[in-house]
């Protein structure tokens, strides 16, 4: 199953902390790492701080979606990420944006990501690495990035 994963990170080195995590996706059991987009920067939305750090991963897994969600949120962990409240700052945010083409709604889990469609930061490194990728149930993600075209976003490397 391809799987796309969002990365985020605005406390501490960010920077580090989302190439950190492109390593521990590439190294994750059950799951091969088959690209990682650029690094973005963009502005914080909904929320305060210093500008994020952003990246997408795609990976091809062989792990169930609540099991990729709970390694994902085992990296979030060992880069010490806390959740004291809604879009708080964060050391490191990992995002299960799409699962293959299937569409899942249970307590913990989301997919597609249900905004996914509203964020630049998203759809501009997802783009880089899937650039004819459709979003389940909406259809192309290109199709959305005029409605992001407000929203800053800039690539660093």
């Amino acid at each position: 199953m391809i799987a796309y994963v969002g990365i985020g990170a605005n406390l501490g080195d960010a920077r580090a902390n989302v190439l950190d995590a492109i390593e521990r996706l590439r190294a994750l059991p059950g799951a091969r790492l088959l690209a990682a987009s650029s690094l973005y920067r963009s502005a914080p939305i909904d929320s305060g701080g210093d500008d994020y750090v952003n990246a997408v991963a795609a990976l091809d897994t062989e792990l169930a979606p609540q099991a990729l969600l709970e390694a994902l949120q085992g990296i979030e962990q060992a880069h010490g990420r806390e959740r004291p409240y809604r879009n708080a700052p964060r050391t490191l945010d990992l995002d299960l944006l799409l699962y293959g083409e299937r569409s899942i709604a249970t307590a913990t889990l989301t997919v597609p990501h249900p905004r996914m469609h509203e964020r630049a930061f998203v759809l501009a490194p997802l783009l880089e690495i899937a650039p004819d990728l459709a979003i389940p149930g909406l259809g192309p993600a290109a199709g959305f990035v005029p409605q992001v075209a407000g929203q800053f976003i800039t690539r660093t490397d």
